[in-house]
């Protein structure tokens, strides 16, 4: 944090001091705001409910307390934390005249978003590891998924995660903004923030590329290895019924995946042109606001373990 602070006293020092920036949202869809508000309010209350729901849900039922719902209940707990990193104040922009944030709160914006996005991707290829071991490897699954190896990867997880977004927010909160403070997007994204400066923003690119390709590529690397493994195990029982009982445990986790893999593929690694901008931004809100909304009702309505948790749960409160 020493580092963070010297970074923005330099600022001061050089005589380009930003105290803040503006958000410009979604321009010319002033006229529904009202519609868009009270979605996007709608969307963070499910969130908040859902993703609240599934960590109380695991921590109560003991049926729950296998590794793949402590993953899951972290899972949820990383959702929760970078929706609320950035719906808050786009909720707070529609209704307010003021669409200004402070440059500390970017930068704190940025970081909390940056890293709980990259620990998802690490506690999604956790996940599929858990189910290539339970489908693969049943009999050595207590095992190999012991608690203290399961911990291991979801410090390494949220390890990955801090690691990311404090190197790629220190780096880019250290150049110089002298070209506007305008950020063409409704939270502190890293490429339309590095779009302001007037400073050499190769090294951040080349940040930004090396860590979201090195996070993206290894873990989808890892889930995809896992699948096509669980998917040979799957072919090899010779049942129907069997067959149909092993996939739909991954059936969740497989939606997930695909959903939250393919947005932020579509986010990073798409060097589109200025014109491509409002599509980005559609693809920022699917990520950064509907998948978290999206992860608890996959898991709920698709997961017959859960399904019996919340039966058991509503027959004990009615």
């Amino acid at each position: 944090m020493a580092d963070i602070l010297l970074l923005l006293t330099t600022e001061r020092e050089n005589g380009t001091e930003v105290t803040e920036f503006i958000l410009l949202g979604f321009a010319g869809q002033h006229k529904f705001w009202h519609l868009l508000f009270t979605a996007f309010l709608i969307i963070y209350v499910v969130t908040l409910v859902g993703n609240v729901g599934m960590i109380l849900l695991i921590k109560t039922d003991s049926c729950l307390h296998t590794p793949m719902y402590f993953f899951l209940q972290h899972l949820a707990f990383v959702d929760l934390c970078y929706a609320s990193a950035i719906t808050p104040k786009m909720l707070q922009n529609f209704v307010g005249t003021e669409k200004s944030i402070s440059f500390i709160g970017c930068f704190v914006q940025l970081l909390v978003y940056g890293t709980f996005a990259t620990s998802d991707c690490y506690i999604l290829a956790a996940m599929a590891v858990d189910r290539y071991v339970a489908i693969c490897n049943p009999l050595h699954y207590p095992v190999v998924m012991s608690r203290r190896f399961c911990i291991q990867l979801l410090v390494a997880s949220y390890f990955m995660g801090f690691l990311n977004g404090s190197v790629n927010t220190s780096f880019a909160f250290s150049l110089t903004f002298c070209k506007s403070k305008a950020i063409n997007h409704f939270f502190c994204d890293e490429p339309p923030i590095l779009a302001l400066s007037c400073s050499n923003i190769d090294v951040n690119i080349l940040l930004l590329t090396v860590f979201v390709g090195f996070n993206l590529m290894s873990t989808v690397l890892v889930v995809i290895i896992s699948y096509i493994y669980i998917l040979a195990a799957i072919l090899k029982i010779s049942s129907i019924a069997g067959r149909r009982k092993a996939f739909s445990t991954c059936a969740s986790h497989l939606i997930a995946v695909t959903i939250f893999y393919g947005t932020l593929s579509y986010m990073y690694l798409h060097h589109g042109t200025s014109g491509s901008q409002e599509q980005e931004k559609v693809a920022s809100v699917f990520y950064g606001i509907m998948i978290p909304m999206l992860n608890p009702l996959i898991y709920s309505l698709r997961n017959q373990d859960v399904r019996e948790a919340l039966k058991g749960l509503g027959k004990k409160c009615f």
